[in-house]
């Protein structure tokens, strides 16, 4: 049958990040951890999610675009 997935705890992208014991030598140079905390408090969760299918599908149907040209 089909096997569950278990997460013990969920994060975001962000959240592991910060857990991290040398974050700021995972970023690139210019990067803080502040920063990024700044413009993640910018929009939700729900929004950013939102914002990004919207950013897929325009980029999609340029793709498309470009390939019947």
């Amino acid at each position: 049958g089909k096997q569950r997935r278990i997460y013990r705890w969920y994060a975001t992208p962000l959240e592991i990040l910060q857990q991290l014991p040398d974050a700021a030598r995972c970023m690139n140079e210019g990067l803080t951890l502040a920063g990024l905390q700044h413009q993640a408090s910018l929009l939700s969760d729900t929004e950013a999610a939102r914002q990004m299918q919207q950013d897929e599908q325009i980029l999609f149907i340029n793709m498309q675009e470009k390939r019947t040209a």
